[in-house]
């Protein structure tokens, strides 16, 4: 399995409001750069979307932590197997630290090709979980 990390960013709302309104894909759509997607569905506890290099990707909720983590899986047609992480540490009532982690089954092509942009994605992502307003 190859690891990939967010770099961990600092939002300003508790853990828990973060944990509900990210728990739920039907929510988690507004997190998402609609520059760096395409073709986005929910389905409350899954999601489809489409990204550059990689392609179509499923996610499904597989376990959750309230209100400290939320797992992803790869559903449907996905290019390779993956666990996606979210990862909320509350400091404070208004300091909440966001971590994301990508674990995934990839052969040596598909890492050299996805890498970059799986990276790229996670720091997106994370910027945009942190800074959205809840």
């Amino acid at each position: 399995m190859t690891t990939f990390e967010s770099d961990i960013k600092k939002a300003t709302y508790p853990a828990e409001k973060m944990f509900n309104f990210l728990s739920d894909f039907d929510h988690f759509g507004e997190v998402i750069p609609k520059d760096k997607i395409n073709n986005w569905q929910s389905f409350g506890d899954s999601c489809r979307f489409s990204i550059d290099p990689v392609g179509e990707v499923g996610l499904r909720i597989v376990d959750t932590e309230a209100p400290k983590m939320i797992k992803f899986t790869a559903e449907g047609k996905t290019p390779f197997n993956f666990f996606l992480w979210i990862q909320l540490k509350e400091m404070a009532e208004d300091d909440t630290r966001v971590k994301l982690t990508i674990k995934a089954d990839m052969n040596p092509m598909i890492k050299m090709v996805a890498s970059k942009p799986i990276k790229k994605f996670l720091e997106v992502l994370s910027d945009a979980i942190a800074n959205h307003q809840y």
